[in-house]
């Protein structure tokens, strides 16, 4: 990615940022760079040249009218997702997509990788909550996060996976890059989206597969939003315990309908995704965003219902 335009002189980085390769701001986020920078900021959202918001963990509120030079990507292809250094991601929406000039959302990861430690020193758990999910761990008990966008599913993911035993080999499924595991053997395969004439694309099942072939100790899908559901849990069912992924619901009780819904993009039926989910997944984990903190909200297990569909019981 170009520079939008130049950097804004004068301004100081602030503590513990993101900084570039030469100690400096950024320098491809142009005047966007100090709040790429700033360790506090999770996103960034650009609405049209004159609004810019930000959210440090208490969400999204206005920073004042930046002026930004255009990134021409291209008119038939004007939405683009990409990931760029130290695994900062990137959506872009040009006109005449958007009706209100380009659109950039800004995903920064973490710059220091959080442990369940972290977490339980920020008020993530409630009593008794860590022992469980440690207990789970230890146990190699195959784990489903979910919650609602911006929740804090990845970083409890990248929590959970930090405190597997050192001598185990986590191979990560992601559609973007977003992981990032404090741990000795951790490997990340990411997807790929085709070229202009169509070839080259490398998907989430596909990977999934491949990602069995490289002994995983524990297998993990960053997000579960597709078929790749169905090779996830067929490998779960079949000896590969320890592994994880995370889903969007916006609350435990939608967990099952989301499901099913995967599913049906896989060609399963909502009882055949029903007998996988039970047999594949030991707990749910639920995570909620409440105001400025994040927290597991809730742990819940997949059962069959009388009409042998998928529920969650707490």
């Amino acid at each position: 990615m170009q520079p939008f335009v130049a950097v804004r002189p004068g301004v100081p980085p602030p503590p513990s940022a993101r900084l570039g390769a030469d100690g400096g701001f950024p320098a491809e986020f142009g005047p966007l760079a100090p709040l790429i920078a700033d360790a506090s900021v999770t996103d960034v959202f650009v609405n049209g040249a004159h609004s810019v918001w930000a959210d440090r963990g208490a969400g999204a509120v206005p920073q004042g009218a930046i002026e930004l030079g255009g990134r021409h990507i291209d008119e038939t292809t004007p939405c683009v997702d990409a990931r760029l250094h130290d695994g900062i991601r990137v959506h872009a929406v040009l006109s005449p997509v958007s009706t209100r000039g380009t659109l950039l959302s800004i995903r920064l990861p973490r710059i220091r990788r959080i442990s369940l430690d972290d977490l339980a020193a920020a008020g993530f758990f409630a009593d008794g909550a860590l022992d469980l999910l440690r207990s789970l761990i230890d146990r190699r008990e195959n784990l489903l996060i979910t919650g609602a966008g911006g929740s804090g599913k990845t970083t409890l993911l990248s929590a959970i996976l930090g405190a597997a035993a050192p001598t185990e080999r986590i191979v990560a499924i992601e559609d973007v890059a977003e992981l990032r595991v404090d741990h000795p053997h951790f490997v990340g395969l990411e997807s790929r989206q085709a070229n202009l004439e169509g070839a080259g694309a490398i998907s989430l099942e596909r990977l999934v597969r491949e990602a069995l072939r490289m002994r995983p100790d524990r297998l993990v899908l960053g997000e579960c939003r597709g078929a790749e559901v169905r090779e996830l849990l067929a490998a779960l069912n079949t000896g590969h315990d320890g592994g994880a992924g995370t889903l969007h619901a916006n609350s435990i009780a939608d967990v099952p309908a989301r499901l099913e819904a995967l599913g049906a993009l896989a060609a399963m039926s909502a009882t055949a995704i029903a007998r996988q989910a039970v047999s594949a997944i030991g707990t749910v984990l639920h995570v909620e965003r409440r105001e400025s903190t994040r927290v597991l909200a809730q742990t819940a297990r997949f059962a069959l219902d009388r009409r042998g569909r998928l529920e969650v019981v707490t």
